[in-house]
């Protein structure tokens, strides 16, 4: 569902503080989070955007939560979280793609805790709070005060910036580069790269009209692709 822009001061607002929020949220806030509250403060987090989303005029339908529309959530999102599971397997079975999942925050765990995070810390601490706050609320919001485009294009920007961080972490961690100057621009390029997979996560929730379809791709990518680095990494 497309909302049209309705640019009232009170959904300005609304719009305005919720990219304020999304914006300090993952870069700021969580490394000050204990990490084994992380899953909890996100699923709250997100259960309170939710509810002053709907306080700001935001139907369920608009916030891509309608019941209507879970059959083609699954059928898209479905269809793009098989498209990953195949692509991830290829990675896996090919020695030459392997290294290409390298992950050396994954050698350091074991079976226990690669399951704690595929079935726990990200699908409820990642993405449930991500789709929630980017393609559930935050689109939400910005399509009721600015074109399609424009909304889709602002909200890819602030999930490219949520990224910073983290990638900043992933690439210490990798060791991938030693001069500041190459730092930064990995980090740029991962940030970029997180901005259009955010474009992508929009289009399938505006062409699904429901949230589902993107939180099936994000969850495909994230704990597949958390099982496949931890694979890689066992098979040398």
């Amino acid at each position: 569902m497309t909302l049209r822009p309705v640019g009232s001061t009170r959904s300005r607002v609304f719009a305005a503080a919720v990219v304020g929020v999304l914006l300090v949220w993952n870069n700021l806030v969580v490394p000050r989070v204990p990490d084994p509250a992380y899953v909890a403060v996100n699923v709250t987090a997100a259960a309170v955007l939710v509810a002053l989303a709907r306080w700001s005029g935001l139907s369920w339908a608009d916030l891509g939560l309608s019941g209507r529309r879970v059959p083609a959530g699954l059928r898209w999102g479905g269809a793009a979280f098989a498209l990953v599971a195949v692509v991830l397997a290829v990675a896996v079975v090919v020695p030459l793609l392997r290294p290409l999942l390298t992950d050396a925050r994954a050698a350091d765990r074991d079976a226990a805790e690669v399951a704690g995070e595929v079935l726990v810390r990200i699908p409820l601490g990642t993405v449930l709070w991500e789709e929630v706050a980017f393609r559930g609320v935050l689109l939400a919001a910005l399509l009721r005060v600015l074109p399609q485009r424009r909304a889709v294009g602002v909200g890819a920007v602030v999930f490219g910036v949520w990224h910073v961080r983290p990638t900043i972490s992933g690439v210490a961690a990798n060791d991938l580069a030693d001069a500041a100057w190459l730092r930064a621009l990995a980090v740029l390029g991962v940030c970029l790269f997180t901005a259009a997979a955010g474009v992508v996560f929009s289009w399938l929730r505006l062409r699904s009209g429901s949230l589902l379809a993107p939180v099936l791709l994000h969850l495909a990518t994230n704990t597949l692709g958390t099982v496949a680095a931890a694979t890689a990494h066992r098979l040398g």
